[in-house]
């Protein structure tokens, strides 16, 4: 399925004069206030997020999975359902694959079906936390961090296929994310531990093309319960600065205990150059992966506070690369997807809104009452008018989820795949 301008025009014309003075009221009362709102606008429209291709089926947990009509049985379906997302909201215009779930068959084929959605692919994930069908080596017992080297050198081989892989796709970047760690105390020798990771990255780090990244992510629990290897923020640091300057810290918004400050993290990340990537979701308890924005919101504003922050101030830090990683089990994946982006963009425009230089010098007078009211005004602030005017002009979709289900694309996905397809690599 693929959705064309007049199918968006249609949708748009319904509700085009309601928008229309919203946004004009929006627009005069920012005008009030200085702010520039085509500077908004062009930020928005610029800020464009990453679909993973493991979040368009249904997800689940360790319990079960209860799979959603029409899901896409191949990469290629995979494909159009980001084509399809990306039209309606003009904000997600990359997909990021997960190997072995997602190899290509055909890589001209392929990139030129992503071409015609107006997708790039962005970093690619390895898996060495599934034992591989015909592998020699078990992960059981760790990956890059196992005991055994003829383990590790497995791990480290299936890095470097996935570099090779992303490379024949025009992608740029490598996500390593290690499930490697213990269920029960004395297991591991935490010290041997993370030296055999070390050296396991800086194999993989050598095999990067020159300009590549590399983001390590970290995790303080799951699947092993009593330790994880690369269990946090810190951890990932000394790992990327151990590899290299193309080696960068990954903050994943689910890979943190209850009420971290991850704003904290950013800053601080973004301060020593090695922030590289960001996956979005949202949680209660642990790494939850619901959609992004449903449970915290303001933390999530909070965050996106500092990151405007740091774009605008530590040019020794990369452009960053954005990514959702949610796991909606009981929902249209699509129309998750679609409340996620909306709610990353709110929280983006709404970030955009803080006057910093006005909250630096009632910072410096130490007025804590006026720092915490200039980030309040401008979250209270509705900006959805903004982000309904920054996808019109974009040729997007003034409400995405409403034209979703005008358009009963859903319908439409299970006549052509069915009842009972299912998303590979789930």
């Amino acid at each position: 399925m693929q959705l064309n301008k007049d199918h968006i025009l249609t949708e748009n014309k319904k509700v085009e004069q309601h928008h229309t003075d919203q946004f004009n009221f929006l627009s005069g009362q920012l005008d009030k206030q200085d702010k520039d709102v085509h500077t908004i606008l062009r930020k928005l429209a610029n800020f464009q997020v990453a679909i993973p291709s493991w979040a368009l089926g249904a997800g689940g947990t360790r319990f079960g999975r209860f799979g959603f009509f029409g899901e896409p049985a191949s990469l290629e379906q995979k494909i159009e359902d980001v084509g399809v997302l990306h039209a309606l909201t003009k904000t997600a215009g990359a997909i990021s694959l997960h190997i072995p779930w997602d190899i290509p068959q055909d890589y001209n084929a392929i990139k030129e079906l992503a071409s015609a959605n107006d997708l790039v692919f962005d970093a690619v994930n390895s898996n060495t936390f599934q034992d591989q069908k015909n592998a020699k080596e078990s992960y059981r017992f760790g990956s890059l961090s196992n005991l055994n080297a003829s383990v590790r050198e497995q791990a480290v081989q299936h890095n470097i296929d996935v570099i090779k892989i992303g490379e024949k796709l025009g992608s740029k970047s490598l996500t390593v994310w290690l499930a490697d760690g213990a269920n029960f105390a004395g297991q591991r020798n935490f010290q041997s531990a993370l030296t055999h990771t070390e050296n396991s990255l800086k194999s993989i780090y050598s095999a990067l093309p020159e300009d590549w990244k590399m983001f390590i992510e970290y995790k303080p629990y799951e699947p092993n319960f009593y330790s994880t290897v690369i269990q946090d923020w810190g951890t990932s640091f000394m790992l990327a600065n151990a590899c290299g300057e193309k080696a960068y810290t990954l903050v994943d918004l689910g890979h943190h205990l209850p009420n971290t400050n991850i704003e904290q993290i950013v800053s601080t990340l973004m301060l020593k150059g090695k922030l590289g990537g960001f996956h979005f979701n949202d949680s209660k308890y642990g790494d939850d992966d619901s959609t992004v924005g449903s449970v915290k919101p303001y933390a999530l504003f909070l965050i996106f506070n500092e990151l405007v922050y740091g774009m605008e101030n530590n040019p020794q830090n990369p452009d960053l690369a954005w990514m959702i990683d949610a796991s909606h089990n009981i929902k249209d994946p699509l129309e998750d997807l679609l409340q996620s982006l909306e709610a990353i963009q709110e929280a983006y425009a709404k970030a955009l809104l803080v006057d910093q230089e006005e909250l630096q010098a009632a910072q410096s007078r130490n007025d804590v009452t006026l720092c915490q009211e200039i980030l309040q005004n401008a979250y209270r602030t509705d900006v959805r008018p903004l982000l309904a005017q920054a996808r019109a002009l974009s040729g997007g979709a003034i409400d995405p989820l409403k034209s979703y289900r005008s358009l009963r694309i859903r319908e439409g996905l299970i006549k052509e795949r069915g009842m009972n397809s299912v998303a590979t690599g789930l």
